[in-house]
């Protein structure tokens, strides 16, 4: 069946943090004395990403407020920095993550953007991300490209929810056997679209997780290494 839209997950996907947000938090915490290596800090991230409620002071996970809560949770719940000190963290990495130099676009992401758009495609982003992400994707070049951009912190929901990706379908005027979503995490991006029968590509830019590899090759979910060979799947279906 052809092709009519094309949903795009974009963190790992389309644009990469550089350093990664681990080694970001690591070095702010290391900048206020506290020796932390970045796999420490991913470890306690997670915790407070479990711990924390999905809303927080009226705002949804990745808002400013549910940030806020999660910053402190880190650096001042489990590290015990004191509150100003924190607070000069939380200004710090709110300005770090809107500025262009943290992200780097992927490889093919514009030839991946050119070839959507040559086809016909409605072209779409579905992503769990702060409401700064349709500014990120402008400063990057990228937000031109799309026709909408959902982030979860402004939608009020997120991958996996089947209810975010019916609204993708919504925004794209397409049916779940129209359309395509890729993206790189296989619970988010693979089973959220599976689940209301969109096609799903995983996009495994790195390639070093052998379990991911076999997991795909058993559901028979293509996986691709690169944003051209997501391209060469989009030319595929649109014959």
């Amino acid at each position: 069946m052809p092709l009519r839209a094309l949903l795009l997950d974009v963190g790992n996907t389309l644009v990469r943090e550089t350093p990664s947000r681990f080694v970001i938090y690591a070095e702010a915490a290391r900048k206020r004395g506290i020796p932390i290596e970045p796999a420490q800090m991913r470890a306690r991230m997670a915790r407070a990403h479990r711990e924390l409620p999905l809303v927080i002071d009226g705002g949804y996970r990745y808002s400013d407020p549910w940030f806020r809560a999660f910053i402190e949770r880190v650096f001042g719940g489990m590290l015990a920095l004191p509150r100003g000190t924190v607070a000069e963290i939380t200004a710090e990495l709110f300005e770090r993550f809107e500025a262009p130099a943290t992200f780097r676009v992927v490889p093919g992401a514009h030839e991946l953007l050119r070839v959507a758009r040559g086809e016909g495609l409605v072209v779409g982003v579905v992503s769990n991300w702060s409401a700064r992400l349709p500014r990120v994707l402008s400063v990057l070049g990228l937000e031109s490209s799309f026709d909408f951009v959902l982030c979860s912190a402004l939608e009020g929901m997120e991958k996996p929810d089947p209810a975010f990706f019916r609204a993708a379908l919504a925004h794209a005027h397409a049916a779940p056997g129209d359309a395509l979503h890729a993206g790189d995490d296989w619970v988010y991006d693979v089973e959220g679209a599976r689940g209301i029968g969109i096609e799903a590509v995983l996009v495994d830019h790195d390639g070093h997780e052998p379990s991911l590899i076999e997991r795909a090759r058993t559901t028979g979910v293509r996986r691709v290494t690169t944003l051209e060979g997501l391209a060469s799947i989009i030319l595929e279906r649109g014959t």
